[in-house]
């Protein structure tokens, strides 16, 4: 083991336990840098995808991996997590940087994302995934949860397309907000959440005309997903049965739709694509 120094003040590991690579921590995130690529669609370019840590988050960067990108996840809590799709990443090819972020505080944003054009030398794809879901009777909803929901889920995607903007600008990226079916259709007892996301829809048009010519501004918008949580089995039983195509969508699906904005042509753009299946129709 060998520790050697990548930025002043932060002294970071290097393991041989992956065969071309090198791993590190510094005070904010983890990093594998590998010596190769693997000539995918997205090949040469760097991808910062928020909350990737777990969940859609984890296949979304996943993807870009396979596809030869090099990828960026931030995390706020999940740090092991983080690390472990660090090393999951690296396995691909490509260099892999996780840092900690909270995307509701403009200070943390701005700190993430210099922090990652430094350390990945830019940004081409930036896909606003985290977000949270909650569940609530409207009559019940407090205004501490109401803003809550629209920080993480609104003010997000907003604070960080607003950070990434001159690296996105420099290079003609591309940003792909995640929306959900439940800002394509309202459901009773999750007001805030399909608020916020019709939200994030807006905010997408509304970038997609503001960011043009340079910036491609899609969304993806899933419906309901297996993601094989024992605690929401009998919910998603119920669902495929009423989705027309008979089942729940898949991490794998959500995933490939957001490769498909990543690699389009730039003339699609200002596009809110629902992969549901069907169920909002």
């Amino acid at each position: 083991m060998a520790v050697y120094q990548l930025e002043e003040g932060f002294p970071r590991v290097a393991e041989d336990w992956w065969a071309e690579g090198v791993e590190g921590r510094s005070n904010s995130g983890y990093r594998i840098i590998t010596m190769t690529t693997n000539g995918g669609a997205l090949s040469g370019k760097t991808m910062v995808v928020t909350g990737g840590a777990k969940r859609l988050g984890r296949a979304i960067a996943l993807a870009a991996a396979e596809n030869g990108a090099d990828v960026a996840i931030t995390y706020r809590e999940s740090a092991r997590e983080a690390r472990a799709v660090v090393g999951e990443l690296a396995q691909h090819g490509v260099e892999a940087l996780a840092v900690r972020c909270d995307i509701t505080e403009e200070r943390s944003v701005r700190e993430m994302v210099k922090e990652v054009a430094k350390e990945l030398g830019g940004i081409d794809v930036l896909v606003n995934n985290a977000a949270n879901y909650e569940d609530v009777e409207f009559e019940r909803i407090t205004v501490a949860e109401w803003d809550a929901i629209f920080a993480s889920n609104a003010r997000g995607p907003f604070l960080v397309s607003r950070e990434a903007l001159p690296y996105l600008r420099k290079r003609r990226g591309r940003i792909i907000n995640m929306g959900s079916l439940g800002g394509l259709r309202p459901w009773a007892t999750h007001v805030h959440y399909c608020s916020s996301k019709a939200a994030v829809h807006m905010l997408t048009k509304g970038m997609a005309k503001a960011l043009a010519p340079e910036i491609a501004v899609n969304a993806v918008a899933p419906g309901v997903i297996d993601l094989g949580e024992k605690s929401a089995a009998a919910f998603m039983k119920k669902t495929a049965k009423r989705t027309p195509m008979e089942r729940n969508g898949t991490a794998t699906e959500i995933a490939a739709a957001v490769m498909f904005f990543a690699t389009a042509p730039k003339f699609i753009t200002g596009q809110v694509l629902a992969v549901d299946g069907g169920l909002g129709l």
